[in-house]
């Protein structure tokens, strides 16, 4: 029985690869990150609005007995802007191939980033605000939801600093630039919590 056999094409003749599609992390996180952004300030716009029907009433927006501290918030604020000019150099470094600095420089945001978790959990805690108050679920929603997002973000960034350690963004280094983004993005809206919630009350 004869075995039929199938001509290969010489390998000149081999069709070209499909060309690689340029920046599609980059892209994908701005995607991401603006809407992040247009969530963080749907929350505010709501927790504005129900606040300022509250106080046209003429009846306190925070129960009684509720301190909000300002001193947590402002160290959470200073401690983001920090982070941003880390996560930068960080980004900056693995394009330039200048490992030792990424690594000092992703270590140190990340250092930031679980400070600024730490000193969220800390002001819920001192807070006092209830749950079952209007106040505090919005306050508890907006500041809750930056916190989680924010360690979205961490874990995005612990993920680009492991393919750091392996050399992986040697030819395209999109993905430092991209994680870079989506934190500098939510670090940029904090600003507007810290005034709209922990400084105007």
């Amino acid at each position: 029985m004869a075995v039929a056999e199938l001509p290969v094409a010489p390998l000149h003749e081999a069709p070209p690869p499909p060309p690689m599609r340029p920046r599609v992390q980059l892209v994908g996180t701005a995607l991401a990150a603006g809407a992040s952004v247009m969530f963080l300030v749907g929350l505010l716009g709501v927790y504005f609005a129900r606040r300022a029907d509250v106080i046209n009433t003429g009846e306190p927006w925070l129960p009684n007995g509720v301190n909000v501290p300002i001193a947590q918030p402002t160290m959470m604020m200073t401690t983001l802007g920090l982070s941003i000019i880390t996560v930068i150099w960080a980004a900056w470094a693995l394009t330039t191939q200048d490992r030792a600095n990424a690594y000092v420089a992703l270590a140190l945001t990340l250092v930031f980033g679980l400070a600024y978790v730490n000193q969220a959990t800390y002001l819920f805690s001192v807070m006092g605000l209830p749950v079952r108050s209007e106040a505090g679920v919005l306050i508890y929603a907006v500041a809750g939801a930056h916190v989680a997002l924010m360690c979205v973000a961490m874990g995005y960034l612990a993920l680009v600093s492991l393919r750091a350690l392996s050399g992986q963004f040697r030819r395209l280094p999109d993905g430092p630039a991209a994680a870079a983004l989506y934190w500098v993005a939510l670090a940029l809206v904090f600003p507007v919590i810290w005034y709209g919630i922990f400084i105007t009350k």
